[in-house]
């Protein structure tokens, strides 16, 4: 089985083909992505509307590239799938159009791919992860513990009632005068910086409670910051390091308490724990869910950094997944800027026309 897969929800245009072999396993033939962080750097963040016409411009060509490094025509794709949401509405429309287009004129299975799903699915394609397993996905959008437990079958245990840890990295580094993209930037920054020098607080650090919140965090740096401009580099570099131990702080901790939580609900005596998402590549979130996962007797995998962050190989497999499952899509597939992997749980911040906010 061949997939296109083509994934367009925020700032990275990306197109890649991968191979399901009957026995499950999946190889990567192409993974082409193009990053539009230079795009967005003068406006410290992505735009929506240059990020929607930057996908107009490049997807053909990334498509045709990507289709001539894995060696096929369309006449050979099993299918094709494309990012159908949750992300930024004008780029996910291209994305899922381009699809459509490719799968109306080749006669080919269109699959609409829940980004997230990507996420989650990933593992599989790397080290062939088996179900059920705990994913935490940690990004610019999302910070989450769901429950994978199958193909479709996932259960949010836990979420972000503000913003989200990437989200919270870069505003911290926005706030610091940091370049974007301003995560990177922190935790290069931490490594000189004196921790200890700032009391900042670890929100939600109970035991009743899986959920994150990030803004309060992000408040108190904020006053420590203001108190003491001008600030100079080895401040800022504190303030860096005072704020990622606080964030790795309340990973651990949470990581602990939800990985006893996921091997009370599936019986799983060793649970493997997944992160997924831009955060996942930050090393010191990385080392504190290793520690966490050792307290429980589990595991952590990482797929490799470039498939953690927005990619088509992600898409391409999610596609490839639920093909094989002989779920597939109808032209009329819909774009959607929110879409939670679990749709029919209750909100946790209340529900629009958009869908559930969190």
């Amino acid at each position: 089985m061949l997939i296109l897969g083509i994934e367009t929800s925020c700032d990275e245009t990306a197109a890649a083909v991968v191979a399901r072999d009957a026995d499950g396993r999946g190889r990567i033939l192409a993974d082409v992505v193009h990053s539009q962080l230079a795009d967005h750097a003068p406006y410290g963040g992505v735009v929506p509307e240059i990020a929607a016409r930057a996908h107009v411009e490049i997807l053909d060509d990334l498509i045709d590239r990507a289709m001539r490094e894995a060696g096929v025509g369309f006449a050979a794709l099993s299918g094709v799938a494309a990012t159908a949401g949750p992300g930024l509405i004008g780029g996910v429309i291209v994305g899922l159009m381009t699809a459509k287009a490719i799968a109306d004129v080749h006669a080919l299975p269109l699959v609409a791919v829940n980004h997230l799903e990507g996420h989650a699915l990933t593992p599989r394609l790397t080290d062939a992860v088996a179900f059920p397993y705990l994913l935490l996905l940690v990004s610019g959008g999302h910070t989450q513990f769901v429950a994978v437990e199958g193909l479709g079958r996932y259960r949010r245990i836990g979420t972000t009632i503000d913003d989200a840890l990437g989200e919270a990295f870069d505003k911290t580094a926005k706030l610091l005068g940091l370049p974007y993209p301003g995560g990177p930037q922190v935790e290069r920054l931490a490594r000189t910086g004196n921790a200890a020098r700032f009391d900042l607080p670890r929100p939600l650090m109970r035991r009743d409670s899986l959920d994150f919140s990030f803004s309060g965090l992000k408040t108190a740096l904020r006053l420590e910051a203001e108190a003491l401009q001008p600030l100079d580099d080895a401040t800022i570099a504190d303030l860096c390091a005072g704020f990622q131990a606080a964030v790795t702080d309340v990973i651990r901790f949470k990581a602990k308490l939800a990985l006893k939580r996921f091997r009370e609900l599936t019986g799983v005596a060793a649970p493997t724990l997944v992160t997924a998402g831009g955060v996942a590549a930050n090393k010191a979130v990385a080392a504190a869910l290793a520690e966490a996962a050792a307290t429980v007797g589990g595991r952590v995998v990482v797929p490799p950094g470039k498939l953690c962050t927005d990619n088509g190989a992600m898409i391409a497999w999610a596609g490839a997944e639920r093909l094989a499952a002989g779920l597939v899509d109808g032209l009329d597939a819909q774009a959607r800027a929110r879409w939670p992997l679990d749709a029919d749980a209750a909100p946790k911040l209340g529900s629009g026309q958009l869908g559930a906010k969190a």
